[in-house]
């Protein structure tokens, strides 16, 4: 199973999204993380080395130490648990894929932000403000928020989410599941903001995903990897202009030097530039979860 490609797995595919396959085994999904880079919206042709196996671990990592604030889906990443299925395709899907509960996604994005950047700082300069949130005036470009703000976006089937207000959300989901989505948004991404400043790594923007499992909300999709959030270095950090990056930034930073109009086809990604976006994919891992990658 080439991890670019369509799986090919005797399982029911359940969905395909830019970056994960998940398919029905039992009475769960097993959740494949491929390496296809999707930035903007749009997947490349050209995928990132790792990338997947990143995804699952990291999320793994994450999930893992957040369970007291919220439950999620994850069952288990030991690919021999996942049935005899699929253990012929064991060593392909060692370290990308994980077995979870099915849950029924809330359609919403939980962004958080705890610094000024990307679409939040062009929303901030034209409007002073984010989703309704009120800005206090003269932030710099990727300064710290005076305390982290909830920006939800609706979860489009195809294309681009869309930003929505708290108040929106509400009208949605209902007021009190919003509220619910907030706080436990809120809590996750300082839990996680403050173990990762302790790695060198500050966490400026993330995004949750949670689902119903009957009357019980959990979280779910991926945990606070580097395709769902804004990784910057600790050391050198400079409000007032762009940072470098630990996640896919440093391919999306590339392409909006293109001029290109984020719709499809996509350019192509040189391959330094793939090279040096795997790296650090790879050290994001390695200092979030203090452990060495593992030879893939």
């Amino acid at each position: 199973m080439d991890v670019m490609m369509d799986a090919e797995l005797p399982l029911r595919l359940h969905s395909r999204g830019k970056v994960r396959d998940t398919y029905e085994l039992g009475p769960d999904l097993l959740m494949i993380a491929t390496d296809r880079l999707s930035a903007f919206d749009v997947v490349f042709r050209e995928g990132i080395p790792l990338k997947g196996a990143v995804l699952t671990q990291l999320s793994r990592f994450w999930f893992n130490a957040t369970g007291k604030i919220v439950p999620n889906h994850m069952i288990t990443t030991d690919v021999s648990a996942f049935g005899s299925e699929v253990q012929e395709y064991a060593e392909k899907l060692r370290y990308r894929a994980m077995l979870v509960k099915r849950a029924k996604p809330i359609k919403a994005e939980c962004v958080v932000r705890g610094y000024l950047a990307g679409s939040g700082w062009k929303s901030y300069k034209a409007k002073g403000e984010i989703c309704g949130n009120k800005l206090p005036p003269g932030l710099k470009e990727c300064g710290r928020l005076p305390e982290p703000i909830f920006t939800p976006t609706t979860k489009a089937e195809a294309g681009h989410d869309l930003d929505v207000t708290k108040a929106q959300l509400a009208e949605l989901i209902g007021k009190d599941d919003a509220r619910e989505l907030e706080e436990i948004s809120l809590k996750l991404y300082e839990f996680a903001a403050k173990h990762a400043e302790k790695k060198g790594i500050i966490i400026a923007d993330t995004k949750f995903e949670f689902g119903m499992l009957g009357d019980e909300l959990i979280f779910i999709d991926e945990a606070l990897t580097p395709d769902s959030s804004r990784f910057w270095p600790v050391d050198g950090y400079s409000p007032g202009k762009p940072q470098p990056s630990f996640d896919k930034q440093f391919a999306r930073d590339y392409l909006e030097k293109l001029g290109w109009n984020k719709e499809p086809p996509p350019p192509h990604l040189p391959k330094d530039i793939i090279d040096i976006t795997s790296k650090k994919y790879v050290e994001a891992y390695e200092r979030i979860t203090g452990e060495k990658f593992p030879k893939v």
